[in-house]
């Protein structure tokens, strides 16, 4: 088509520039046949126009939906943080879990010799080891140190002097705080004298729990091993 027109409109002139005598007419036929083209050439570029038009404006929604996408991928990424944040602790949870089951911890230990009095409150070291599953208790300490996060009962028996006057005051203790007391401090003669206390107890990583015995108190034992103190981990947190 293009090369139809240009045929024609160089036909045109060309015969203009051959007979003066017919420019005028040749003139007014170029002109009328350029007025019959031109719709022919317009068409094509007022298409391309609009097709443009259309073309841009799907560029712009195309930018606006990628800027909402970016933001939504945004929050995404944020929420997959916390998730995976979540997972891997539930996965230290439950490998604390299977470790803890798969190593359980108890003890008990007796004192098995007279012990006091002090000149100030004194951590009983029960030496004598019965059991120490899970190695928590020290025997050079007399503490119970926790590796296992969890729920523990411990426990321990009291037994006051063979003759003479009771002077005997015991106390559980964790990390310092005393939880429990055992008291005997009666009349001359009373002996012969045990008490016992006990409690379930809260533990995590560290913490330490022992049986404290107050200042200027006494505890009498022997190979029968009347004093002891108990442990062990009743489930894990």
């Amino acid at each position: 088509m293009e090369c139809t027109l240009f045929l024609l409109v160089a036909f045109i002139f060309s015969s203009g520039q051959c007979d003066d005598s017919n420019t005028s007419l040749v003139s007014s036929a170029g002109s009328d046949l350029v007025a019959e083209l031109a719709p022919l050439w317009e068409a094509p570029v007022v298409a391309a126009t609009s097709t443009n038009g259309r073309l841009l404006e799907i560029v712009r929604l195309l930018v606006t939906e990628m800027t909402a996408l970016r933001a939504r991928l945004g929050v995404y990424g944020a929420q997959t943080l916390a998730l995976r944040k979540l997972y891997e602790e539930q996965a230290q949870r439950i490998k604390s879990l299977e470790e803890s089951r798969a190593a359980p911890v108890a003890f008990t230990a007796a004192l098995g010799h007279p012990a006091g009095p002090f000149r100030q409150d004194t951590t009983v070291k029960y030496d004598q080891v019965l059991s120490n599953v899970g190695g928590g208790y020290d025997q050079a300490t007399g503490t119970f140190t926790a590796v296992v996060p969890g729920t523990y009962f411990f426990s321990y028996t009291m037994y006051n002097n063979n003759v003479g006057k009771p002077n005997s005051v015991l106390s559980l203790m964790k990390n310092g705080d005393r939880l429990v007391s055992t008291w005997d401090t009666a009349a001359e003669g009373d002996v012969h004298d045990s008490a016992t206390n006990a409690a379930v107890v809260e533990l995590v990583a560290g913490d330490g729990v022992y049986v404290n015995m107050d200042a200027r108190r006494v505890l009498y034992d022997d190979a029968h091993n009347y004093n002891t103190f108990s442990g062990f981990l009743l489930f894990p947190l």
